[in-house]
């Protein structure tokens, strides 16, 4: 249902939410899911803290690139509708890597597949919103493995 062309993005999300079934439920759960994830993530962080976890560099090494990991995803989840706080969210946070010295801007550009946030950056941005979750998941099972 979900196209990721700039044209239809937001269209197909409004599609979504009024003419699928239960369409506004499965949105809202996934956007709410994602902040009900990051509270978790902030207690597991905090419980680390508190216990002194950081001491085994390793295991909290692989959680802050975790950590770094899914605010990506859900970065890249936040642009995908693609309404006006969407494409200038994603201009804004992505430029803030032009701040980078000697890659920043080819990194950024490189990011957008041009000189701008344009469909290239929407298209990547679906694929990497769908693939960084398995990715995710692997690096939780070297997180684990690391304890």
């Amino acid at each position: 249902h979900y196209t990721s062309d700039t044209a239809t993005a937001f269209s197909s999300v409004a599609h979504i939410c009024r003419d699928v079934n239960y369409g506004w439920l499965i949105r809202y759960m996934h956007a709410n899911g994602a902040s009900m994830f990051f509270i978790c993530l902030f207690l597991h962080m905090g419980r680390g803290v508190y216990y002194g976890s950081y001491n085994m560099i390793e295991t909290w090494n692989m959680g802050i690139v975790l950590l770094f990991a899914v605010m990506a995803t859900a970065f890249m989840g936040y642009v995908l509708p693609w309404g006006q706080m969407s494409f200038w969210g994603a201009t804004v946070i992505t430029n803030l890597l032009s701040a980078i010295p000697y890659i920043g801007t080819t990194l950024v550009e490189w990011i957008w597949g041009g000189f701008s946030v344009d469909k290239a950056t929407l298209t990547r941005f679906f694929a990497f919103h769908f693939i960084l979750p398995f990715i995710i998941t692997a690096l939780v099972l070297v997180h684990l493995l690391f304890l």
